[in-house]
């Protein structure tokens, strides 16, 4: 997958001042397009050596993409880069994207789009990270994450599939998403080149019975184990 160059701020108010200047390009609109792959993307972390480097903390970062008519695993790639940028709340994707963008390069297949463990417009400048790499991709995108990072909301109904509003500062900016009966939700944004109801029903179609969509689950599961040394677990789908 060919991708662009892209140039990294060196600091917070660069970083600041680089979200301030994409978040009017995000777009969140109906979703023009079928989309049958669909790239899962996730990151860890883990110590300098494990990938020949020497020195400082590394980001493992894996892409999976996901054929949702099959509903299976199509390819999946791995890439490993020094990390350059602490972790601040707002600015993950200035941790994150350099590796997730070397993972996506390695795709053989261009996914139609991207679901990402972050935020889209459920941000404090309604550009997180799945807004960020939507934009810089041209690529609709969905943040699909594990705890909130703005907003008020609601416990959703313990039924899968129930759903309560996230805002922040009267806006709806995202939905908290029951995907297993009686399991935690996760909290859902559109990112870019989408509305709210596709990046729902993309993470609905791409759930295989766990709390995260498949893609995602696999790319979680393919970056902890390189960020821990160990040998990526075997594919395996429900279906």
């Amino acid at each position: 997958m060919d991708l662009p160059r892209v140039t990294w701020p060196a600091s917070v108010p660069e970083a600041l001042e680089e979200q301030e200047r994409l978040a009017p390009k995000v777009r969140i609109e109906p979703l023009d397009r079928e989309v049958r792959f669909l790239a899962g993307l996730d990151a860890a972390y883990g110590p300098a050596g494990l990938d020949g480097t020497a020195g400082g903390a590394v980001c493992f970062a894996s892409a999976v993409l996901w054929d949702l008519q099959a509903g299976t695993v199509v390819e999946e790639t791995t890439a490993c880069c020094p990390i350059r940028f602490a972790y601040l709340p707002g600015l993950l994707a200035f941790r994150e994207l350099p590796g997730l963008l070397e993972a996506l390069a390695g795709l053989r297949r261009a996914p139609d789009a991207l679901l990402c463990d972050g935020h889209g417009v459920a941000h404090p400048l309604r550009c997180g990270l799945a807004s960020h790499i939507g934009v810089l991709l041209d690529l609709p995108s969905v943040g699909c994450a594990k705890s909130p990072l703005v907003g008020i909301w609601e416990e959703p109904g313990r039924e899968a599939g129930s759903r309560t509003a996230l805002t922040d500062n009267g806006e709806r900016v995202g939905s908290v998403l029951r995907t297993r009966t009686g399991g935690r939700p996760v909290f859902v944004s559109a990112g870019h080149l989408l509305d709210l109801q596709a990046a729902e029903r993309l993470v609905l179609s791409s759930l295989q019975g766990h709390r995260l969509p498949e893609p995602q689950r696999r790319a979680h599961q393919l970056a902890t184990a390189l960020a821990a040394g160990k040998d990526p677990p075997p594919i395996r789908t429900n279906k």
